[in-house]
Parts: C-alpha cells; sequence; structure tokens
C-alpha cells in the first residue's frame, strides 16, 4: 500500500493500481490538479455533489470539505479501490460521504451488471471493449445514471469515466444539475466525440463555463432564464 498528500488530504493507494506516471503524479500533487481547481471554485454551502469515477477520493474530499461530507455522493466502480476509497474518506472527515461501488452506465443500457477493465493504473480504469485484456475484466453493478440523479439530486456532477462521457452526455439531465465537471479524453474521442458531447450538453440547457475549465477538464454550466 503507497501513501501520500495532496492538498492535506491523505491517500492511500494499492500498489497493484498504480502505475509509474500515476505514482509520479500523486508524489508531485499533480494529481487531479485541474478537477480540484474547478471543484474548489465552484462548490460551495447548499452544494450537493455525485463524483463519478471516484477513483482514490481526492475530489469527493474536497467536495465534501465545500459542502459537507454527508452532502457527496462517490461512485467507483473499480472493485480494487473500494477498500481504499473507503478508507481515505474516512480518514479525511469524510465518513458521512456515501460510497457506491459500481459502473455508471446510460438509461439504454439493460443489464444489471457491465464488464469493466480494472486496469494497472487505477485512473485508466473503464468500461470493457473489444480491446481489453480479458485478464483484467471484471463485472461490477450497473448504475443508470438517471437513478442516481433522481435518487441523489445532485447541484454538482464531477465526471471521470475514461471514456463513458460520449454516451452518458446524450441523455436527459435534470435541471437540478446547475454544472458538470468532466475530463472529456479527446483522445478516445476525435474531435467529432467532442462536439457530440458539448452537443448533448446543449440539448440540456448547459453551456461552457470559462472559470475553471482547464485543458481536458471542462465546465459546463446551466443556462438560467434570466428575470
Amino acid at each position: 500500500m503507497a501513501h501520500f498528500t495532496i492538498k492535506d488530504v491523505k491517500l492511500r493507494v494499492p500498489g497493484k493500481a498504480l502505475s509509474r506516471q500515476l505514482r509520479e503524479q500523486l508524489e508531485t500533487g499533480r494529481y487531479e490538479w485541474n478537477e480540484a481547481n474547478a471543484i474548489e471554485r465552484h462548490v460551495g454551502e447548499g452544494d450537493r455533489v455525485l463524483d463519478i469515477g471516484a477513483g482514490a477520493g481526492f475530489i469527493s474530499v474536497l467536495a465534501g470539505r465545500a459542502a459537507g461530507p454527508e452532502n457527496v455522493v462517490s461512485v467507483e466502480a473499480n472493485p480494487v479501490m473500494m477498500e481504499a476509497l473507503r478508507h481515505n474518506l474516512d480518514q479525511n472527515g469524510s465518513a458521512e460521504t456515501t460510497l457506491l461501488h459500481g459502473a455508471v452506465v446510460a438509461d439504454n443500457f439493460d443489464e444489471e451488471t457491465v464488464l469493466f477493465a480494472a486496469r494497472d493504473a487505477f485512473w485508466a480504469s473503464s468500461i470493457a471493449d473489444a480491446n481489453t485484456n480479458p485478464d483484467k475484466i471484471v463485472e461490477v453493478p450497473a448504475l443508470k445514471l438517471s437513478e442516481l440523479l433522481e435518487e441523489h439530486k445532485p447541484t454538482i456532477v464531477s465526471m471521470d469515466v475514461e471514456g463513458g462521457e460520449l454516451e452518458l452526455c446524450q441523455q436527459a439531465w435534470p435541471d437540478s444539475v446547475r454544472l458538470l465537471v468532466m475530463e472529456i479524453h479527446s483522445k478516445v474521442y476525435g474531435a467529432a466525440g467532442i462536439k457530440a458531447i458539448f452537443d448533448g450538453m446543449s440539448a440540456n440547457n448547459m453551456t461552457f463555463m470559462p472559470w475553471g475549465t482547464r485543458g481536458e477538464v471542462v465546465v459546463m454550466q446551466r443556462v438560467r432564464k434570466e428575470a
């Protein structure tokens, strides 16, 4: 088990879930730096945060510091990370944060479970595809996005699902979500895929927010009717 500290958040990560690049990011404090800046800028009292693809729990802890840990729901699919994630939440004052195990899927997904690629570096794990090494595939609960949004009613969603954003952004999102922070993984999608992501959220009456957006991390804000 490896130990790291970023922004006074203490993180424990299983050694088998680390690559050299990921370890370097954690050691230098660059891990999820852009997501962290966006969350610290925008989350405040009265918000409810849904953290999809929580990883080691860093973003969930920061969101809990701003909104109260009881107002955060942390979702992670990789079974290798679950014990460490719960430990990290508890150790950093987020014992009241709800932790869910499963991969978030679009509403058109009909199965109760989904095949998940638990890769060597936990931040690269994702729903499995035809190119996934069979030795890395595990079966995890499938959590439909609309059901999570309906049950927990977040005002802010943080989403880092390594290539799953495209489908999730094509369906309806409730008006209660005022802000979306997501990593868009441009190398996975290309220009057409990124356009589809933005078009999907535009159809949900959400638009680009420059404050907090940096590089692959994009912030989308709800467009409210002017009084």
